[in-house]
Formats: structure tokens, C-alpha cells, sequence
């Protein structure tokens, strides 16, 4: 099994070459879509950050109130580091399932936008970054998210920086040019992780 971090800054164009290494092959395995489903209703996650949080981290409809929740942990690291107790565990656990449930051969890709912010690159044999400059990433947020150009840079400017994620990597990929080109360069990138992966 090979394990591969891949990770990018904001509006850099991570979930597109996860989406496409996923067509490839890849058994993709996505940190923040985990970290949503585990506290979905009905689940033991959603019912611990309740009796943490208290019912007003709850919509009407059950579910949890993210802009809520966010406002109470952002600035307080005691009620941050709350709720990571609670939902880090939850997460490593379904992530060491559907780890499980791969095939030895597997090339497993772990989507995680803090990969260079939580030193997590030793965890993986390849790690690839997705890279784009500021302008373009800037650029994009507002085009496809509807972003403010301030809230853009503010969200750009709380993650690792371009350079600290570069240092990370084995394997960049230049997500500047069109789909098409980006289409080519995941291509190369999936060949050379079959030659690893080979290699043993």
C-alpha cells in the first residue's frame, strides 16, 4: 500500500486532482468530508459535541450549526482543543476503517488541507502539493465561491504559506494553466505512483 498525502492551500485546486486521481484508481480518503460526517445526526460524534457545546450548537433540524460551533471554538483554544478530543478520535478511526477496507495494493490518497500546518508529511510515503500562486488562488475563490477579495487573502494568509508547503513536497503540481493541462500532469504524476508503488 502506498500512502500519499496530498494537500494545497485554499482555491489551489486540491479537490480537483483529488477527483481525479480518484478516476485513476486512487482510494481517496477525504479528512474534512470524515470530519463532517462523523458529527452528522444521529451519530455518537453529534451527541458528545452537544453535551460539550450544549443544545445551541444544534439547528432546528438537529443537525450542527458549523457557524455556530465555529464561533464558540475560533479564539477560545480551550474550547478548540475541546472539541478536537472529540472529534480527532472519532476521525482517525474511520479513517484506520476505510484503510482497512483498501486493498493491499492500494494507492491510497489522504486529502488534508493542514498537512504542512499539522507536520503531518512524515505519516506519508509521497506527499504531493498542489500549487498555485495567490493571485490565481485569490482569483479563483472569487469566481467559483462568490469570496470577497479580503476575506480570500484572510483565509490565504491563516494557512501555511506557499514556501512551507513546497518544502514538504515530492511531487508538485502546477495548477496555474487550463483543466486539460492539469488533466496531463495528474496523468504523469499517476504513472510515477504506479512506479512506486512497483517498487515496493
Amino acid at each position: 500500500m502506498l500512502k500519499i498525502g496530498l494537500t494545497g492551500g485554499i482555491g489551489s485546486g486540491k479537490s480537483e486532482v483529488s477527483r481525479r486521481l480518484a478516476a485513476h484508481g486512487a482510494v481517496v480518503i477525504d479528512a474534512d468530508k470524515i470530519a463532517r460526517e462523523v458529527v452528522e445526526p444521529g451519530t455518537p460524534g453529534l451527541a458528545r459535541v452537544q453535551a460539550a457545546f450544549g443544545d445551541e450548537v444544534l439547528r432546528a433540524d438537529g443537525s450542527l450549526d458549523r457557524e455556530k460551533l465555529g464561533s464558540i471554538v475560533f479564539g477560545d483554544p480551550d474550547r478548540l482543543a475541546a472539541l478536537n478530543a472529540i472529534v480527532h478520535p472519532l476521525v482517525g478511526e474511520r479513517v484506520a476503517e476505510l484503510q482497512g477496507q483498501a486493498a493491499e495494493d492500494a494507492i491510497v490518497v489522504y486529502d488534508v488541507p493542514l498537512l504542512a500546518e499539522n507536520k503531518l508529511a512524515p505519516m506519508y510515503d509521497v506527499v504531493i502539493v498542489v500549487d498555485a500562486s495567490d493571485e490565481t488562488r485569490v482569483a479563483r475563490l472569487a469566481e467559483h465561491r462568490g469570496m470577497a477579495e479580503s476575506d480570500a487573502r484572510a483565509r490565504i494568509a491563516a494557512q501555511a504559506t506557499r514556501e512551507e508547503r513546497l518544502a514538504v513536497a515530492h511531487i508538485v503540481i502546477d495548477n496555474e494553466g487550463s483543466l486539460d493541462a492539469l488533466q496531463a500532469r495528474v496523468d504523469e504524476v499517476w504513472d510515477d505512483l504506479l512506479r512506486r508503488a512497483a517498487r515496493g
